[in-house]
């Protein structure tokens, strides 16, 4: 009989769910999620400056990000998007790598999507299935940060960047 490996875990366990209302229209929650300039100013948790190195922002095409820590840390990722339905749904595969672009980690989906909530809109992320639960944590806490960001970005956005 082999023996059982007691930090095995179910994948419901590893499955990310985060969800958000923020107080801005659909359409400006998805620009900042599609848009290379806008996603730079607030993509990373608090504190680290990101970099949208690639985006070729369609379905089958690839995007490709660095984030630097405040302690000078580097952190690249990639992914390939999935499905693109404007201005509501955004599906992409996800992966840490190196700074050649080979992964370190193993890949993940990542679905967000955007439901209009009253004058503002509800953000719905998920994130599956992680090698683990420390995994899922760690993302889960590096994605609260990122929102909040997101939050911060989307409050200060004058009417003339709200509607470009």
């Amino acid at each position: 009989m082999a023996a059982q490996n007691s930090a095995a875990t179910w994948p419901e366990e590893r499955v990310l769910v985060l969800t958000r209302v923020f107080d801005a229209p659909r359409e400006l929650v998805w620009k900042a999620w599609t848009q290379p300039e806008r996603l730079a100013r607030w993509f990373g948790p608090r504190g680290f400056t990101s970099t949208v190195l690639e985006a070729d922002f369609r379905p089958g095409g690839e995007y490709r990000f660095h984030m630097r820590s405040p302690e000078g840390d580097d952190h690249w990722q990639r992914g390939t998007y999935r499905e693109i339905v404007p201005p509501e749904r955004l599906v992409s595969t996800f992966v840490w790598t190196d700074a050649e672009g080979k992964a370190t980690r193993p890949e993940t989906l990542l679905t967000v999507s955007l439901a209009e909530h009253g004058r503002k809109t509800m953000l719905t992320l998920h994130q599956a299935v992680f090698e683990s639960v420390t995994a899922r944590d760690l993302h889960g806490e590096g994605w609260t940060s990122s929102l909040d960001r997101l939050a911060e970005y989307l409050a200060r956005a004058d009417d003339s960047t709200r509607c470009a």
